[in-house]
């Protein structure tokens, strides 16, 4: 395990506050990237639940936002990421359509989109420490 995957098993548990999965993946990179934690967390606010409208899962865009805050925004390392995401969800990457695949698999919403979250954070520290952008 890593510190930002610890972090967003932390914030996944909260009750308190709820963390979409878009603030999940971002908030756990947040310091390390120059911002709060309060800050990455109003950024990625309007990124879950699909931008709220069921397109394009918020772990995944909060993946997309670790990466470009970490200068890793090369066309050939977005569409690594993807390619992955999609390679590993049955071609899907909208947070309407990978929620039907679980379903379609007896699969229960919350820890789906728990594992969305640290399966994209894990994605984004492990492209990062390849692309040198991770100590």
């Amino acid at each position: 395990m890593s510190k930002y995957l610890d972090t967003a098993i932390e914030l996944r548990a909260v009750t308190e506050v709820h963390y979409n999965c878009a603030q999940a993946v971002l908030v756990p990179f947040a310091k390390d990237a120059g911002l709060t934690p309060e800050q990455a967390y109003r950024i990625a606010a309007n990124l879950g639940a699909g931008m709220k409208r069921g397109s394009a899962c918020g772990a995944i865009v909060g993946g997309l936002l670790v990466l470009g805050l970490f200068g890793a925004d090369d066309p050939a390392i977005v569409s690594a990421y993807h390619r992955k995401l999609r390679e590993a969800h049955e071609g899907a990457l909208d947070c309407a359509e990978l929620l039907r695949i679980n379903k379609e698999h007896h699969g229960e919403k919350k820890p789906h989109c728990d594992n969305m979250v640290y399966e994209c954070v894990t994605l984004a520290e492990q492209i990062l420490r390849e692309q040198g952008k991770l100590s």
